[in-house]
């Protein structure tokens, strides 16, 4: 996890190296990986279908499936614009799983995976306008699976998105699980459940667009 190529105007590669450190990024990760375990775990038995956008290296998905006695049960999707990320994601992704270097933001791109059981959204509405972001939300009866599970990443900087964006999910027909917000780190993780009827999948539609400035320094988003 994770930020889509190079669009924002940043170093995405040097990005991950946080990742490595005790940094809030790092702490994020940890996150991350503990909600995809425990949804892993509570899911009834066969395939699970994952699929994440903006996949990065994909550490938060592969990182959590280590030794994780559902690991051989999920199959899916990763997609990410870098092409060096996506290489080291494929290169370390295990069979069933394809990662796919493409634009996150179309809906194209997850035609013949979607819907899906778990999906991942982090380090993406911390780079999108707003209104991609509630456009994104929105548009995700079309991706996921009745029973779905979406985890998302969001920093609380002011003006805190966060609420809004807990509040569109609960209009878009998911309930809320689980929403990690501790008080040392600007970071949260969101984590909903899709409860209503999915939707058909509309191709040439548009999720998001990374914005053209470059993300505030301060934490991850």
């Amino acid at each position: 996890m994770k930020q889509q190529g190079t669009q924002a105007g940043k170093d995405w590669i040097a990005w991950h190296v946080a990742y490595d450190e005790d940094t809030p990024l790092h702490h994020r990760l940890l996150a991350v990986q503990q909600r995809i375990r425990e949804d892993l775990m509570a899911r009834p038995a066969g395939p699970i279908c994952v699929m994440s956008a903006c996949a990065g290296e994909a550490r938060d998905l592969l990182g959590a499936l280590t030794d994780h006695p559902r690991a051989p049960d999920v199959r899916g999707r990763l997609v990410e614009l870098d092409g060096e990320l996506a290489a080291r994601a494929a290169a370390s992704a295990p069979a069933g799983i394809d990662v796919i270097r493409a634009d996150a933001g179309s809906a194209d791109v997850y035609v013949g995976a979607a819907p899906a059981d778990l999906l991942l959204l982090c380090g993406v509405f911390g780079n999108v306008s707003d209104a991609d972001v509630e456009r994104t939300i929105r548009a995700l009866p079309a991706l996921c699976a009745r029973g779905a599970t979406v985890i998302w990443t969001r920093h609380r900087r002011p003006p805190d998105l966060t609420l809004d964006i807990r509040r569109w999910f609960i209009a878009a027909g998911f309930e809320l699980v689980a929403f990690d917000a501790p008080e040392a780190f600007e970071w949260s993780v969101g984590v909903h459940r899709f409860v209503a009827e999915p939707e058909p999948l509309v191709a040439g539609l548009r999720l998001f667009s990374f914005v053209t400035e470059e993300p505030v320094a301060a934490g991850p988003a």
